[in-house]
């Protein structure tokens, strides 16, 4: 069953490379011929201009002055008077008892135990770095010949 498609992807692949190379000779066909000259536009006549009758004047209408109208004084409006009413007095606060609260005893932590001393540790000195430098990654990728479009050629 592997093989049956490893055999069609394969087949596959071939087809594509195949219709590529067709493609790539008829882009080549279209960039070696010469365009079709472009076809001439028909010039537009121009036409005349059609002269328009002058607008009519209009007489300029007269309005009446605005009457002008004065209104009666009117009367100072009055307030009653606010009724006053009797708040009654504020309560007194009453007082709280005295209570003494008892005081607590001091807590006493027992003394931190002493930190073991840590042993020195002797200096390590490491071996000089070998002097071979390690592979460089290439950055550039070849180019394969068989991939790359044939050179054009140049008819006089």
């Amino acid at each position: 069953m592997a093989a049956s498609k490893n055999w069609f992807a394969l087949s596959l692949i071939i087809a594509l490379a195949m219709s590529s190379v067709n493609l790539s000779d008829a882009a080549r066909q279209l960039l070696d011929t010469t365009p079709p000259p472009r076809p001439t536009v028909p010039t537009i006549p121009s036409l005349p201009k059609p002269t328009l009758p002058p607008l009519p004047t209009l007489p300029k209408p007269t309005l009446p002055p605005l009457p002008i109208t004065q209104l009666p004084p009117l009367p100072k409006p009055t307030l009653p008077p606010m009724p006053t009413t009797q708040l009654p007095p504020l309560p007194t606060v009453p007082t709280l008892p005295n209570t003494q609260i008892p005081s607590l005893p001091k807590p006493t932590l027992p003394p931190l135990p002493s930190m073991p001393t840590i042993p020195t540790v002797p200096k390590v000195t490491l071996p000089p770095l070998p002097a071979t430098l390690l592979p460089t990654i290439p950055t550039t990728i070849p180019t394969i010949p068989a991939l790359s479009p044939p050179p054009s050629t140049t008819s006089p």
